[in-house]
This record gives C-alpha cells, sequence and structure tokens, in this order.
C-alpha cells in the first residue's frame, strides 16, 4: 500500500493570484508541476515530465518492435480529364 503524506497548508494572495507553499516532504522534481482540478473541487498537482530531445525519441523508436499491419492498397484511379479553354 501507498503512503499518502497530508498537511494543512495556508492559501494566500500573491499579486492576482491564489498560492501555497508546498512543503518540502512532497517531494516534486523538477521546477514546474501540472495542476488540474476535477469536477469535485480537488486540486491535483503533479510533476511535470520534461520533454524529450528529437536524439531520445528517436533513441526509443529504434528499440521498438517493427509495425506489422499491413497498410490497405488505394486504388490509384486515373486522372479525369480538364478542360484547359478559355471560359
Amino acid at each position: 500500500m501507498v503512503a499518502v503524506i497530508e498537511k494543512e497548508v495556508s492559501v494566500f494572495n500573491n499579486g492576482r493570484s491564489r498560492a501555497v507553499r508546498i512543503p518540502s516532504d512532497f517531494k516534486l522534481e523538477g521546477d514546474s508541476v501540472l495542476m488540474s482540478q476535477d469536477e469535485d473541487g480537488v486540486i491535483h498537482i503533479r510533476p511535470k515530465k520534461p520533454k524529450k530531445s528529437l536524439l531520445e525519441v528517436l533513441d526509443w523508436l529504434a528499440k521498438q518492435e517493427p509495425f506489422e499491419e499491413r497498410m490497405p492498397e488505394i486504388e490509384d484511379y486515373p486522372p479525369e480529364p480538364v478542360d484547359l479553354g478559355k471560359r
């Protein structure tokens, strides 16, 4: 079972925003978080994962299994005649 940490914190005004200080007990990686609020008003804060570089994505793709699904054949119809005469 995952341990849940719960602490009461103060909400304060910071300019035109509302703010809370996140206690150091709550470990968050990085300098940025994502915040969402569900229909019941519960606010969720989670670490924002850094975007992967192009080289990291290409490295990940190289390690994936080949894509075996075939694309359906597309029937190539001849082009319809076009009248380029003056109007």
